[in-house]
C-alpha cells in the first residue's frame, strides 16, 4: 500500500471531511476535536473568572484588569495551543485534564501561577463537558444549521406563491385523483417545516454543572457559606444555556434527544419532498437547468439526472439513523455515569454534517428546477375522469338516484375518459339545464377547490 497523509480530503475516511468537506467546514469549529478543545477551555477560562466573582480570598490577587487576557486564551485560541493539548494528553492519558495542564502552563506565563489550582476548581470532567460540547451544539444550530432549514424554505415559500395558480393532476395511491395547485403541495411541505422549526428552536440546550456525583460535594466542603447550585445556575445561564438542577456525573440528555428528533422529523419531511419533486421530474412536470459540462449519465448523453434530490435523500436518510441512535442512547447510563455517552457524543457533529449537506443538495436542486406547464396541462387534459367526484357531489346536493353509481358506471370501462365523453354523460341525465351548465363547467383545470 503507498503511504498516504491522514491530513488530505483525498485521504479522509469520512466523506464529510474529504469530498464534501466544503460544504461541511462551516461545522468544523464546534465539532472537530479542535472546537471540543476551544470550547473546553472556554468554559474553563469563563468559570475561573466566575469564581473571582464570588471574592473568595484566595483570589483577592486577581483582578478585573486580567480578565481580557485571561479570556484570549480561547477567544485566540489556535491549532498550536490544540497541539500542545494533545502532547500533555499523551502523557495523561485524559483529555480534559490535559486542558486544565495547558491553562496552568498558561497562567503561569501570565503570573497567576500562585492561583492556578483553581482552574477546574471542584470540577469533574463532565462538568466542562457536558458545557462546552451543549453551547457548541447551541451555537452551531442557530450559527450554520438552522439557517440552513430556513434557505430551504424561504425557497420553497416563494415557489408556492408563484406556483399557486397552477393546477395540476394529484395523484393518490399513484392513481389519478382530483387536481390540486402546484403552489398548495408546496404550502404543505411549508407548514410542515415551519411547526417542526418552532419545535427544533424551542428545545432548551440543557448543562450539567454539579461537581462529581451532581450534588457539589467538593464545593461545598471547601466553602460551605456559599450556595453553589444558586452560581451555578448563573453560570451557566451566562452562556445562554439551561442547567439540569438534579444530575448524576453526565446531564441526562434529554433535551440533547428531543433536538435529535425535531431534526430527524425535519430530515424526514425534506426526504419526502425530495421523494416528490424527484417523482414530478420524472413526470417531466419539471425540468432542470443545464449546467455548460455537467454529464447526466456516463453512457446515456441525453440524461439528466435528479442528482442533488437524490444526493439529499441518501444524506438526510444517513442523519436520521445517526440522530436516532443518539437519541436512544445518550439518555441512558448505568448508576451514576458510564463512558458511552463520550465516544457517542463525539460524533453529534456528523448526523449535522449529513443535514447540512442534504440541504446543500436541496438548495442547489430546487434551484436548478423549471417548470413545464405544457406538460402539466396535457396530464390534466388527459385524465377527464377526475372531475367524476365533483359531477356525482353536486348530484347529490340535488337529490339524484345513486350518482356515486352513475359515475363509476361511466368511468371504470377501462377506456379513457375524454372530455366528449363527459359531456355526453351530463347530456343525458334527467336534470335541469342550469344544473347542467355548472355541470358543464367542471373541468380538470378548474376543478382545484380552495387555498386556506
Amino acid at each position: 500500500m503507498p503511504h498516504l497523509s491522514p491530513t488530505t480530503p483525498l485521504t479522509a475516511l469520512s466523506p464529510l471531511d474529504g469530498r464534501y468537506h466544503a460544504v461541511t467546514a462551516p461545522l468544523v469549529p464546534y465539532f472537530s476535536e479542535f472546537g471540543l478543545m476551544h470550547y473546553r477551555v472556554r468554559i474553563e477560562v469563563e468559570y475561573f473568572i466566575a469564581l473571582c466573582g464570588l471574592e473568595l480570598p484566595q483570589l483577592a490577587s486577581v483582578s478585573e484588569s486580567d480578565f481580557p487576557a485571561l479570556r484570549r486564551l480561547w477567544q485566540g485560541f489556535s491549532v498550536e495551543d490544540a497541539e500542545r493539548i494533545k502532547e500533555l494528553e499523551r502523557v495523561t492519558n485524559h483529555d480534559v485534564k490535559a486542558v486544565e495542564y495547558w491553562l496552568k502552563e498558561r497562567f503561569q506565563h501570565r503570573g497567576l501561577g500562585a492561583v492556578s489550582e483553581f482552574i477546574h476548581f471542584g470540577l469533574t470532567s463532565q462538568d466542562i463537558n457536558n458545557t462546552a460540547q451543549p453551547l457548541a451544539l447551541c451555537e452551531a444550530l442557530h450559527t450554520v444549521l438552522l439557517p440552513a432549514y430556513d434557505a430551504v424554505l424561504d425557497d420553497l415559500q416563494l415557489r408556492a406563491e408563484a406556483w399557486l395558480p397552477v393546477p395540476m393532476l394529484a395523484r393518490t395511491h399513484g392513481q389519478p385523483a382530483s387536481p390540486t395547485l402546484l403552489g398548495r403541495e408546496l404550502l404543505v411541505f411549508v407548514e410542515r417545516l415551519v411547526g417542526q422549526l418552532d419545535a427544533a428552536r424551542a428545545v432548551p440546550h440543557s448543562a450539567k454543572f454539579g461537581g462529581a456525583t451532581g450534588g457539589f460535594n467538593a464545593h461545598h466542603v471547601a466553602y460551605p457559606a456559599i450556595d453553589w447550585p444558586d452560581f451555578a445556575d448563573d453560570f451557566v445561564q451566562s452562556l445562554g444555556l439551561t442547567r439540569a438542577y438534579y444530575t448524576t456525573q453526565i446531564e441526562p440528555y434529554d433535551q440533547l434527544a428531543a433536538l435529535c428528533h425535531a431534526l430527524q422529523r425535519l430530515n424526514t419531511i425534506l426526504i419526502d419532498l425530495c421523494r416528490d419533486v424527484w417523482q414530478y421530474i420524472s413526470l417531466g412536470y419539471f425540468g432542470q437547468k443545464l449546467k455548460d459540462g455537467e454529464i447526466g449519465s456516463s453512457a446515456m448523453p441525453h440524461k439528466v439526472n435528479p442528482i442533488d434530490f437524490e444526493n439529499s435523500e441518501g444524506n438526510f436518510g444517513l442523519a436520521n439513523a445517526l440522530l436516532g441512535h443518539l437519541a436512544e442512547k445518550l439518555p441512558i447510563s448505568r448508576l451514576q455515569r458510564d463512558l458511552t455517552d463520550s465516544t457517542v457524543l463525539r460524533n453529534i457533529g456528523v448526523p449535522l454534517g449529513h443535514t447540512l449537506l442534504a440541504l446543500t443538495s436541496l438548495q442547489r436542486g430546487l434551484d436548478k428546477l423549471t417548470l413545464n406547464e405544457t406538460t402539466i396541462r396535457r396530464d390534466l387534459a388527459d385524465n377527464w375522469a377526475v372531475v367524476a367526484e365533483g359531477i356525482q357531489t353536486i348530484l347529490r346536493r340535488e337529490g339524484y338516484p345513486q350518482p356515486y353509481e352513475a359515475l363509476k358506471a361511466l368511468t371504470r370501462t377501462g377506456e379513457a375518459i375524454s372530455e366528449a365523453m363527459i359531456q355526453e354523460f351530463i347530456g343525458g341525465l334527467s336534470i335541469s339545464e342550469v344544473i347542467k351548465q355548472e355541470l358543464r363547467a367542471l373541468s380538470p383545470f378548474t376543478y382545484t377547490g380552495m387555498v386556506r
